[in-house]
């Protein structure tokens, strides 16, 4: 398989410190449609193998070195190999053009992470979890309803791409407004093609009004402001293409969430706007090994970095529970 060669960054340009109980490096590895996908990888120190492993994503249009890799870092300093990866098309990952997003491929790039860290000397890879963040939870859960080499999923302040993209937010948008949308989109096709480049739909805003929705300053808090910002970060500027969101309008990824078997931990915060997407997804697992944790008076960025309210005990438990 020829690879993509990528020039990854060598300095830590985390939006979080860096640990000193932890080893840290970049890795690659290649997906089932041969692109090639960056990673920080995270070990403990003092510690040997075989570990259980967890590989971490999420938030949707973010990059790894926001929330998946404060996660992906606290979970090795409790003592898992893990593994914090850029999706296809994103950050440091590679795969053209660029800022594109798909409910198969990055189900995928989870997939594509479980093959890698099953091929470590020092994973066993019978105990290999999987943590997805916001929209990323979604694709997590999608990537366990097929790859049953994950023996435990978790999920964190989850949004259900497809679900939003085709029904909006609360279930709001018709068919006639699906439709309408899609002839938008489609427009977007015909003149991206013509341009020969692809427009982008825009991160968040630089700067918002007083009036604007909580949701909308919850993200600009995180994404505009020291606390998160990154420079690869779609969401901290330019977005994605326009034309990405097609895809989610015919694709539910949440099909198949009910035939689960392995365990799933799904956590939410009780006040983000985002909240619905987590108790709808866990009212369609099955069995005595899915949990539903919901955070009293949590909103939804607060689960991206906020270490006093995400439940890591509570993860970590989890994890090694179902990943022994």
């Amino acid at each position: 398989m020829n690879e993509e060669k990528l020039v990854l960054t060598e300095e830590w340009d985390k939006t979080f410190p860096k640990s000193d109980k932890v080893g840290h490096k970049k890795v690659t590895f290649h997906n089932r449609y041969g692109i090639t996908l960056a990673a920080d990888m995270y070990v403990p120190k003092g510690v040997r193998g075989p570990f259980s492993a967890v590989a971490v994503a999420g938030p949707f249009g973010a990059v790894k070195e926001q929330a998946a890799g404060l996660y992906a870092q606290t979970l090795a300093e409790r003592g898992f190999l893990t593994v914090a990866f850029d999706p296809s098309y994103t950050g440091e990952s590679g795969g053209q053009p660029r800022f594109v997003a798909s409910p198969d491929i990055n189900t995928e790039d989870f997939c594509a992470a479980v093959d890698f860290l099953s091929v470590q000397s020092d994973v066993d890879p019978n105990r290999i979890g999987i943590l997805g963040i916001c929209g990323w939870g979604g694709m997590a859960l999608n990537a366990a309803a097929m790859d049953t080499r994950i023996k435990a999923t978790v999920t964190s302040t989850m949004y259900d791409m497809s679900r939003v993209t085709a029904n909006g937010y609360f279930d709001a948008m018709d068919e006639d407004a699906r439709y309408q949308l899609r002839q938008q989109l489609n427009a977007q096709r015909t003149a991206d093609y013509r341009s020969g480049s692809y427009a982008l739909a825009g991160g968040v805003a630089d700067s918002i009004p007083e009036d604007a929705p909580f949701f909308v300053k919850d993200y600009f808090d995180y994404y505009k402001t020291k606390r998160g910002y990154h420079p690869r970060s779609l969401n901290s500027n330019g977005g994605w293409n326009v034309t990405s969101a097609l895809s989610f309008l015919n694709m539910p990824i949440l099909s198949y969430a009910g035939e689960i078997r392995n365990a799933v931990l799904v956590i939410h915060g009780e006040k983000a706007h985002s909240c619905y997407f987590s108790r709808d997804a866990f009212a369609k697992l099955k069995g005595d090994n899915k949990q539903l944790l919901i955070i009293p008076g949590a909103v939804h960025t607060d689960l991206y970095d906020r270490t006093d309210i995400i439940p890591f005990d509570k993860i970590v438990s989890f994890l090694h529970t179902y990943l022994q």
